[in-house]
């Protein structure tokens, strides 16, 4: 590997985008959701008051059990609402919990997050299921695991107590939860415990029941109340396939809680200091060893398969048979939410082998051109600065590469960075290896380890 190659490759953007990522004033953007290459668990979004579509279909009445569970859990429920500051108007709604007998509640960092993120902006408010309603202090976040905890002017009645030692839950066993779905009043949900799930990055639990939007942190409790889970998200490529955070998070925070003297009055300092908790923990894993190689014609091509990532693949003929691309792409399964309309902490790979035996060489040079421009995709992100990028032509041990490798900082959050490579092969005139890198929510360090780590196993050993 010619690693002076690879370094002028990358080599200028660590002062400029270091230089980027000072603080700036908060920035208001349209929410926008980017498309994710694999089905992947979404929080249950703070619902606005909208109609309910069929996806979000009203929750079957409960039974016997739910209802006098639900009798004996109503006071301690709660409606946690985001407002615009300036005129007091909606913006989303969620749910929460009163904690045993004290003036706290939990609920979900991300029905939070944008009191959290723009404070100045958006103030947070309670409605109890008796129609009262106050304002709601945030005192805590927990941004990995999606949990916050507010301080409210009213005290629980001991209904929704976290002991030292919680339960043990057998797979099967009925759970209840409950919450406000689509701000259409308080309800409860009835379901089943189905295991730990691993592929996320953080351990959660399986819910096999409906949970919609409105009941995000929301309790989960079994048949004699117990708490075992906080509402977070659920499949939507699935049926009743729901997710919750275990309780013991949330456990940890009310301790950290009760420790620290005052609330932050700038919560930005302290999310960015768990995104890059999370991103160490995140590359450390992932490049704990070296990437896996698999093969596509003659090329081989790294790629990373564990429980937190999963890889796919197709094969495509275009353009009336003129040439076959075939694709493989691996992607985390799970990504750390910061607001709706920013998502981070992910690492996704693709691999495209594309050739032909109709085009001449002038032609297919021109679609594999077009293909690599096609990949740099839109820019257009109010959260990061705009992209410095790098192009040159590298080789690897046993293959040239075209590369360009591209770093983007975030403005909220400083030493966090999105860092793109694309690489195409120019060993062969009808055959081209394209490849694509992102890695959002890193340190510069990590993200220049995981680029080189990608770059360096790629290469050429197969047969034609």
């Amino acid at each position: 590997m010619k690693f002076g190659q690879i370094a002028l490759l990358l080599s200028g953007l660590l002062a400029t985008a270091a230089a980027m990522a000072q603080p700036v004033s908060p920035l208001k953007s349209a929410p926008a959701k980017a498309a994710a290459p694999l089905p992947v668990p979404v929080p249950v979004p703070p619902t606005a008051p909208a109609v309910a579509d069929e996806e979000n279909a009203a929750l079957p009445p409960p039974s016997t059990a739910a209802q006098k569970l639900y009798s004996a859990a109503r006071t301690d429920l709660l409606q946690i609402r985001m407002l615009l500051k300036n005129g007091r108007s909606q913006s989303s709604v969620g749910s929460g919990f009163m904690v045993g007998t004290s003036n706290l509640v939990l609920t979900n960092y991300h029905v939070v997050s944008q009191m959290a993120i723009d404070p100045d902006v958006y103030v947070g408010e309670f409605l109890d299921t008796d129609g009262k309603s106050g304002p709601v202090e945030l005192l805590a976040v927990d941004v990995l695991h999606d949990l916050a905890v507010v301080r409210v002017n009213r005290n629980g009645t001991g209904f929704f107590d976290i002991p030292e030692h919680l339960a043990r839950l057998t797979q099967g066993q009925y759970l209840y939860s409950l919450g406000n779905p689509l701000d259409l009043g308080f309800a409860i949900s009835e379901g089943s415990y189905n295991g730990v799930i691993t592929r996320s990055f953080y351990d959660q639990l399986m819910f096999t029941g409906p949970i919609n939007s409105g009941m995000s942190g929301g309790p989960s409790v079994t048949g004699d109340g117990a708490v075992a889970g906080v509402n977070v998200s659920k499949r939507r490529d699935g049926e009743l396939v729901s997710f919750l955070v275990p309780i013991r998070y949330a456990q940890e925070l009310l301790k950290k809680v009760a420790a620290q003297p005052v609330a932050p009055k700038d919560f930005n300092p302290l999310i960015g200091q768990q995104l890059l908790a999370h991103q160490k923990a995140m590359i450390d894993r992932l490049l704990v060893k070296p990437l896996d190689i698999k093969s596509m014609g003659p090329y081989m091509v790294p790629v990373r398969e564990s429980d937190q990532v999963r890889c796919w693949g197709r094969s495509n003929v275009k353009a009336q048979a003129t040439f076959t691309a075939d694709t493989m792409a691996c992607a985390m399964e799970s990504a750390i939410y910061v607001s709706e309309s920013q998502q981070t902490g992910h690492v996704s790979m693709t691999h495209q082998y594309v050739r032909t035996t109709s085009l001449d060489s002038v032609r297919f040079a021109a679609l594999a051109s077009i293909l690599f421009k096609a990949e740099l995709g839109n820019n257009k992100d109010s959260h990061l600065t705009a992209p410095i990028c790098t192009e040159s032509f590298v080789r690897t041990k046993t293959l040239p590469l075209r590369a360009v490798g591209c770093v983007r900082a975030y403005r909220k959050f400083a030493g966090l960075y999105n860092f793109t490579l694309l690489t195409a092969s120019t060993d062969d005139a009808k055959a081209s290896l394209q490849s694509r890198l992102d890695v959002a929510g890193v340190s510069y360090a990590n993200g220049v380890r995981t680029t080189r780590a990608f770059l360096e196993a790629l290469g050429r050993g197969g047969m034609k």
